[in-house]
């Protein structure tokens, strides 16, 4: 049975990386001592080193163990024997690209599928969704594929932002480029703002946090949703 948290982004306004959403974390990875930590997206271009050390320091105020894939000699055999798993946010390109390039997008969709804890914030959010085609990223490099993990139904436009009507910047906005999406693909696309996640638990899947997400489906007007909403459509 599936279990996730997809969240828009690991840091708020005002607070450290992941301190939002940590209480939600030692819920969600009970009984859990050591993730494996998936840093491709490299935000910044940090190095993996760098990326799971900041990774480290979050998840020891939980006592959880955190070691990055590269420390492994097999990428394949420590996704399958991962505990939970852990894919930080950065460039969507460089992950995704990175992913196929170990041969491991099938191998984490099976193991998740399966029951194996999956967090993602960001980029590795966006790769929870039927395609990272809505990612908000510069195309760095160009992956094998822009199919990702396909476990939920729909795709992801993390760190959704609304227009804001009083500023003098006329270029595109978030729901004009999700509307060009749409002009060619009828996959869902939830826009999903700063501070919430969707918690995913088999089947059934919500979105948590503060604030509403907004929801884009071809040829129809968007939709609100609120905290504790069931997303099915």
């Amino acid at each position: 049975m599936k279990k996730m948290i997809i969240a828009s982004t690991s840091t708020i306004y005002g607070s450290s990386y992941l301190e939002y959403i940590l209480p939600e974390l030692k819920k969600f990875f009970t009984k859990v001592d050591e993730i494996v930590f998936i840093p491709y997206a490299r935000p910044s271009g940090i190095t993996y080193e760098a990326y799971t050390k900041i990774a480290k320091k979050a998840f020891a105020s939980l006592n959880i163990a955190v070691k990055g894939i590269y420390e492994y000699e097999n990428p394949n055999e420590a996704i399958k024997k991962a505990k939970g798993i852990f894919v930080g946010g950065g460039n969507t390109f460089e992950l995704v690209n990175q992913l196929y390039a170990n041969n491991i997008m099938e191998t984490i969709k099976t193991v998740v599928t399966s029951g194996t804890p999956y967090f993602g914030t960001s980029a590795g959010s966006n790769i929870c969704g039927q395609t990272m085609q809505t990612t908000n990223d510069m195309p760095i490099i160009y992956p094998p594929s822009f199919k990702t993990l396909a476990l939920i139904p729909f795709n992801i436009n993390p760190h959704y932002l609304d227009a804001d009507p009083t500023s003098t910047h006329k270029g595109e906005t978030r729901e004009t480029r999700i509307n060009e999406y749409h002009t060619y693909n009828t996959t869902p696309v939830l826009g999903l703002r700063e501070g919430s996640w969707i918690s995913v638990s088999g089947e059934q899947i919500v979105l948590k946090g503060t604030l509403t997400a907004r929801l884009f489906q071809q040829n129809k007007e968007p939709i609100e949703l609120t905290t504790g909403s069931l997303l099915k459509f």
